[in-house]
Formats: structure tokens, C-alpha cells, sequence
């Protein structure tokens, strides 16, 4: 895990998932993958959105041409944990298809402006990935 994701993680726990910097205006979550080919346990922050009772992240890494390793990770093993806020809970992963990705995606970018400049940067159509809490 690199530097600045352990300072973000270490900043989201110690403020109940409030983060500055450049997530200052950001809702965070913490994902809890299990990695694909190594079985070890990951955590990334990740920006997300609340939509009817889920809550929607985006795999974009910036508009890279690759999917996040996270993304990866969670379709091979797609029950995760989420910190988000103060809770810690066991969720369902599930990748939006067509025409639901666009839609989750627009309504990420309509709340977080950069997300609208990251499918310029690349050929790939950015995921969009539903966390259902399970019981």
C-alpha cells in the first residue's frame, strides 16, 4: 500500500471518515478487497455516492487505461467489507450494467466534477460498482 493511501486511511479512522485535502469535499469509504490471485486482504480508499440505499463507487483510477487492482479484486471476490463513516459493515459487490452504469456514472460526476474529465483520458468504459450491505 502506498504512503498516501495509508496517511488517507489512517485520517478517515482517526475523523470518522472525514478526510481533507484533496478528498476535502469528497465522501470516502474504505474497501475491503480479498486480492484475486494472492487471497491477501486490501484496503483502498475510494470516493463513493449514496443511491437509494447503496452506496456507488467508480472505478476510474484517474482515467487510467487499466482498472484499479481493487476493481479486480472485487469482481474474483465479490463479497467486501466497507468502512464508511463511523460503521464498518460486509457488503455485496456488484459491477452496473448498461444502461445502469451510465446513469451511476453521471450521478457520481454530478457530484464530483472530476469524474467527468477521467473517460477523456482513456479508451476503456469506467465500471461502476454497487455495494449492497448484507445482513
Amino acid at each position: 500500500m502506498s504512503d498516501f493511501n495509508k496517511q488517507v486511511i489512517e485520517e478517515f479512522r482517526n475523523n470518522d471518515g472525514e478526510v481533507g485535502g484533496h478528498f476535502k469535499d469528497m465522501t470516502l469509504l474504505l474497501l475491503h478487497t480479498t486480492g484475486a490471485k494472492s487471497g491477501k486482504k486490501r484496503v483502498n480508499p475510494v470516493a463513493t455516492i449514496e443511491d437509494d440505499g447503496r452506496l456507488v463507487i467508480a472505478a476510474s483510477k484517474g482515467g487510467a487505461p487499466t482498472n484499479p487492482d481493487w476493481y479486480h479484486n472485487l469482481t474474483a471476490n465479490p463479497e467486501v467489507v466497507v468502512e464508511y463513516g463511523p460503521e464498518k459493515f460486509k457488503a455485496e459487490a456488484s459491477v452496473a450494467s448498461e444502461p445502469e452504469r451510465t446513469e451511476l456514472y453521471e450521478k457520481v460526476a454530478g457530484k464530483y466534477p472530476v469524474f467527468l474529465e477521467y473517460p477523456k483520458k482513456t479508451d476503456r468504459t469506467i465500471p461502476v460498482v454497487i455495494l449492497s450491505r448484507l445482513s
